[in-house]
């Protein structure tokens, strides 16, 4: 009976851990760079370590490996349905360089997670892609995923949210 191929044998995901946290800001700066967004990116391996491994996490992480090395990432966190009133898992990034690609380092990510949100309760499994992400989007149908079209995210960061912020009553 054959063995699992080749790449599978030398590759793994495993949950990251706090001295992972340059190479998690150097996928996350490559990943921005990719969606023409690297001005933006302000991620500093002390403020992803505070925010990861920190006294409050608000975020996990899990590392996927090829032959020792780090090269794509998934970074989640829990979001919460109340019309199933059950906690979901939110992707917020997945990243695999361009070098691991097509090895099936996105799928096992996504598997990793997916097992995560059915063994914790979760109710769905959820994330965001630009819409001009075509190689995304067939990957993520392949899957089975689809888009949630009647929805549309809005966002509010910097002087809005400041603004906001001091308009509420305490």
């Amino acid at each position: 009976m054959p063995g699992p191929p080749r790449a599978a044998m030398t590759t793994q995901i495993r949950p990251a851990r706090a001295d992972d946290c340059e190479l998690i800001v150097a996928l996350i700066r490559e990943l921005a760079e990719y969606e023409k967004l690297l001005d933006q990116c302000q991620a500093t391996p002390e403020a992803l370590r505070e925010s990861l491994f920190g006294q409050r996490p608000w975020a996990e992480c899990l590392i996927a490996e090829q032959h020792g090395q780090g090269v794509g990432f998934a970074l989640y966190f829990h979001n919460y349905s109340t019309f199933l009133a059950k906690p979901g898992l939110y992707l917020e990034d997945l990243y695999v360089r361009p070098a691991a690609r097509g090895l099936g380092l996105g799928k096992a990510l996504l598997a990793a997670l997916a097992k995560l949100a059915v063994e914790r309760g979760c109710g769905r499994f959820e994330w965001s892609v630009l819409d001009w992400n075509s190689p995304a989007i067939r990957f993520y149908e392949s899957l089975g995923a689809r888009p949630q079209d009647e929805w549309t995210i809005y966002r509010i960061t910097g002087e809005a949210l400041n603004t906001l912020a001091k308009q509420a009553q305490t």
